[in-house]
C-alpha cells in the first residue's frame, strides 16, 4: 500500500517535532567561550580545574528628577507647584566574578584517596559518617564546609584544600 505524499510529510513533521522538543538551538554568536572553558588561560597542560561563578549583584535605584521648578510670584506666593518625575535605574553593585581553582583529575580520585579525604575531614570535625571511599552527600557536604572555612565556595575538593588536609604533596618550586 502506497501512502499519499502529504500524509508522509505530516508523519515526518510529527516525528521531528518529538525530537525537537528536547533540542536546544543556540547561535554561536551568543555563546561565551570563556564560560565554556575547562581551564583558565595559561593553565599547564594535563591539569584539571574547577570554577566558581559569583553572580552580579544588581540593585534598583529610584531617583527623583525635577522636571519643572515651582512658579513663584514676586510676592512669594506659589503659583504652580514643582513637577517631579521618578526614574528607576538598574545599578551593578558588584560585578559577576569567576574564580578558577586547580582540582584533582578524575584519574587521581580513587576509593582509597576518598577514604583518606573522609578520615582527614573526620579528624577535623567536618565529616561524620562511614569511611566508605565513595563521594556521597555527606562527603560532598563536608568538603564544602571545610573549603568554605578556608575561603573557597565549592564542594569540589581543590588541590589547595587537599594539601591543607595533608593529602597531596606540595610540588617543588625551583
Amino acid at each position: 500500500m502506497r501512502l499519499p505524499p502529504l500524509l508522509c510529510a505530516v508523519g515526518a513533521s510529527i516525528a521531528l517535532m518529538g525530537c525537537a522538543e528536547n533540542a536546544t538551538v543556540s547561535s554561536a554568536a551568543n555563546i561565551d567561550p570563556i564560560s565554556l572553558a575547562t581551564a583558565p588561560p595559561g593553565a599547564a597542560p594535563g591539569t584539571c580545574w574547577g570554577k566558581t561563578v559569583t553572580p552580579a549583584i544588581v540593585q534598583t535605584e529610584t531617583r527623583t528628577i525635577l522636571l519643572q521648578p515651582a512658579q513663584i510670584s514676586s510676592d512669594g506666593r506659589v503659583q504652580a507647584p514643582p513637577i517631579y518625575k521618578s526614574e528607576e535605574q538598574q545599578v551593578v553593585v558588584q560585578p559577576r566574578r569567576e574564580s578558577w581553582y586547580e582540582i584533582l583529575c578524575a584519574a587521581d580520585i580513587t576509593p582509597e584517596f576518598i577514604a583518606s579525604v573522609q578520615r582527614a575531614l573526620e579528624a577535623r570535625g567536618y565529616y561524620k559518617g562511614p569511611i566508605s571511599g565513595e563521594i556521597d552527600g555527606r562527603t560532598t557536604a563536608a568538603i564544602g564546609r571545610y573549603q568554605r572555612d578556608k575561603g573557597l565556595q565549592s564542594s569540589t575538593l581543590s588541590i589547595a584544600g587537599a594539601r591543607k588536609l595533608g593529602l597531596v604533596a606540595v610540588s617543588d618550586i625551583g
